[in-house]
């Protein structure tokens, strides 16, 4: 698949770089993508959540009625999770839940989220750009020239540019990450994919293998 290579203000170069279409032309796996997308999903969350069970509940450990005569169900202590201010009873715990995927179903998530977005015509080639000092009104210039300033978009970066990325951290709906911080979520989160020219070879590098 051939892409034509933009600047920053989105007028053609002339020069069309080839996708590589094991990359980027797969038949997408649909599984793989929502099992990667799932533990991305589970890896955010903090799982600090807890509630107190009885034996946290401060209160009398004096068995409260007698054990029979009374014609109710028998009882024993005030911090039962059946009586009003008692512990909860299956309450949440501490945990982690994240889970393990092999990096082979990983690796066709992300080739799989790229041909998607491949087959909806929503990536940008652009050649390489730097910024002397961060500035976000240069960022939002770049935006506009590419007509992606609306829309939700990553721009994936070959190598770190922390010029590039300080001038974006301020924007809303729009990511800047490197090549190697690319995830199928992020993927698939984006209206638009903009590659940085120089960012490509490592990502069909990376997933080619």
């Amino acid at each position: 698949m051939e892409i034509a290579v933009v600047d920053i203000k989105g007028k053609e170069t002339g020069r069309k770089v080839n996708l590589s279409d094991s990359v980027f032309g797969i038949e997408p796996n649909n599984h793989a993508v929502y099992l990667d997308v799932k533990q991305y999903l589970a890896n955010q969350r903090q799982g600090t959540h807890k509630s107190k069970e009885r034996a946290e509940i401060s209160g009398s450990t004096r068995k409260i009625k007698k054990q029979k005569g009374t014609g109710t169900a028998r009882a024993g202590s005030i911090k039962s999770g059946i009586f009003r201010g008692g512990g909860r009873m299956f309450g949440p715990r501490p945990r982690n839940y994240g889970f393990k995927l092999n990096k082979n179903l990983k690796r066709l998530a992300r080739k799989s989220a790229l041909s998607i977005k491949a087959n909806d015509k929503a990536i940008i080639i652009v050649e390489d750009f730097q910024f002397d000092t961060p500035k976000t009104k240069n960022f939002i210039d770049v935006l506009k020239g590419l007509g992606v300033d609306k829309k939700k978009s990553l721009i994936v970066l070959g190598d770190s540019n922390k010029n590039v990325y300080l001038s974006s951290r301020n924007l809303k709906g729009t990511e800047v990450v490197s090549s190697s911080e690319l995830s199928t979520y992020k993927i698939l989160n984006a209206n638009n994919l903009v590659f940085v020219e120089g960012s490509l070879e490592g990502i069909e590098l990376n997933l080619s293998k």
